[in-house]
């Protein structure tokens, strides 16, 4: 299987932590190694302790593995590992009310990245994409997610609103996140066994993708901006469930002002 080329302090360093032992080679630019760097300093010291091989090489080499890319002068090949790859997985492991991100049309892999990582944030238990209309887990991916590609499952599937049908047959309630919704989102009730479903900015949800959903709501725009950014709104989503379903668990814990 071909290694996996991951670069930037966060991706690398979460991957050391999490599986070192998927991590083949550690290259660092030599001319940082050459200079006082404390990020630089903690990455070496836990590849050291991880029994890691580090590599001291020139900056056309690390340009050369990860295409040019902000590599920060910190590049790991590693072997791909296994997340859960179909949602029957993750749902069987799962404690509690299940909570997922569905990305309906997010090609981008730095939209992805984000959305990976606000998801990792808000306790997600796995991000689904269809097939035909998604970005892998690529390089640039992982950098952006900063370390929650090693961590939340991202599931490809093949026809997205048959998926979404399953979910629901398993009472997990389909909400999709579009400006035209009916109610906001802190108008519903969302504390329950819940999938956010939400579209690329500007194209929104299809017209398939739409009609699937239990309920469309909307994220109250004050401003002067008509849309947020999917993983911004990705985080506002997930972070109100969050919140709601905190609200029911737990007392409040500021009293009222008398």
């Amino acid at each position: 299987m071909k290694p996996q080329v991951l670069f930037g302090f966060h991706a690398v360093a979460s991957r050391l932590k999490a599986r070192a032992d998927t991590v083949e080679e550690l290259f660092v630019s030599a001319t940082r190694e050459e200079r006082s760097d404390a990020r630089l300093d903690r990455l070496l010291a836990i590849a050291k302790d991880k029994n890691v091989r580090v590599l001291a090489v020139d900056n056309k080499r690390l340009d050369g593995m990860t295409g040019n890319a902000r590599h920060q002068g910190v590049v790991a090949m590693a072997r791909p590992f296994q997340l859960p790859q179909f949602v029957d997985d993750v749902l069987e492991t799962v404690e509690g009310p299940p909570l997922l991100l569905v990305l309906d049309g997010v090609t981008d892999p730095h939209n992805l990245g984000a959305c990976l990582r606000v998801a990792d944030a808000a306790g997600a238990h796995a991000v689904i994409a269809p097939k035909d209309r998604s970005v892998g887990l690529n390089a640039t991916v992982m950098k952006v997610a900063s370390g929650a590609g090693e961590n939340m499952p991202y599931i490809v599937v093949t026809n997205l609103a048959r998926t979404l049908r399953e979910l629901k047959d398993r009472n997990i309630w389909v909400v999709g996140a579009d400006e035209v919704g009916e109610h906001t989102l802190y108008e519903s009730k969302l504390a329950g066994p819940l999938t956010w479903v939400l579209g690329a900015e500007g194209e929104g949800l299809r017209r398939l993708t739409r009609e699937t959903c239990d309920q469309i709501v909307s994220i109250p725009m004050l401003g002067s901006v008509e849309s947020l950014n999917v993983s911004v709104a990705s985080g506002v989503c997930l972070f109100e469930a969050r919140r709601q379903r905190l609200a029911m668990s737990t007392p409040a814990k500021i009293a009222p002002p008398r």
